[in-house]
Formats: C-alpha cells, structure tokens, sequence
C-alpha cells in the first residue's frame, strides 16, 4: 500500500551484425540434399536414433556419426505456434512455426506451416494441430538452404 513504483529506463537501439557462417561438411551435405528435395539424416551407430538435421556427433551417446539416411517429407507436429505480432527477422504476420517429427526421424524440426488460412485463429486450428500430418511444400527453385522447403502443408 502506498508503495512507489520503480520506472526502468528504456534504451532504444538497433542490432545488425551481418555475418557468414560454415555449415562444415554434414550442414553442407544436408544443404545439398535439400537442393534435389532431399532430407537427409544421420544415424547413431550406437543407439540408432537418426537426427535431422545431422550433427557430426550423437548428444546422447556422444559417439560420431557417419550413417546417412533419407527420410521422409512428411511428419507430424509435435508443437506450434500461430503468431499475429511481428517479430524483426520474420515474415509478416500471421504466420506458423512448428516443431515437426519427420517420418524416418527421431528428433524433430522447426520450420513454417503454410497452405492454411490463419486470419481466423479457430478454422486455423482445425487444420493445425498437434499431433496433425503434414507435408513439405518444396520451392520450385532450390538454392540448398532450409527455406528450400517453403513450409510445411497440413495433409489430413
């Protein structure tokens, strides 16, 4: 009762830092296969989960990997969200970015859903939804970056 609210400061400002970044030889192999409408993995030699994207080492097993696979397109989401505000660096709202359990894949992966009207939030979610199948919706024009899948398309 009676208590004064502290004021913070606001510090305005502007962060753009450019910079470029070596995906190594498995973000590379990876990027390339993306290019032919390719998703590949790589298996643990010792616990056999298969990681998209690769990763030169298991996180659980802590072993190298070198067992490339392919896996599927499709998947289903395992999380999501549906924005309506803007963020700096990413497209115009509203859009959708889910966390996908691809088919041949034990980790997931985070990529835009598209294909669905998101402008009225409850039609959006009979489409989106956890545990929804869905499919990648491949550019027409690949330059072997993860945007090579435009988003993914809710396929039920």
């Amino acid at each position: 009762m009676g208590e004064k609210k502290e004021e913070f400061a606001i510090v305005p400002g502007k962060w753009e830092i450019p910079y470029r970044h070596s995906a190594g030889e498995v973000g590379t192999k990876f990027y390339e296969g993306l290019k032919q409408k390719k998703i590949l993995g790589l298996r643990c030699p010792k616990c056999k989960r298969v990681i998209v994207p690769p990763r030169l080492f298991c996180d659980r097993c802590l072993v190298p990997m070198n067992e490339w696979v392919e896996v599927k397109d499709t998947g289903t989401i395992v999380t999501f969200t549906i924005c309506y505000w803007k963020f700096t660096g990413l497209p115009e709202p509203p859009y959708c970015v889910a966390w996908i359990k691809l088919d041949g894949a034990d980790e997931g992966i985070l990529h835009f859903v598209g294909g669905v009207d998101l402008s009225d939030p409850k039609k959006a979610l009979e489409k989106i939804r956890v545990g929804a199948r869905v499919k990648a919706k491949w550019r027409e024009k690949r330059t072997g970056s993860i945007l090579d899948i435009e988003y993914f398309e809710p396929i039920e």
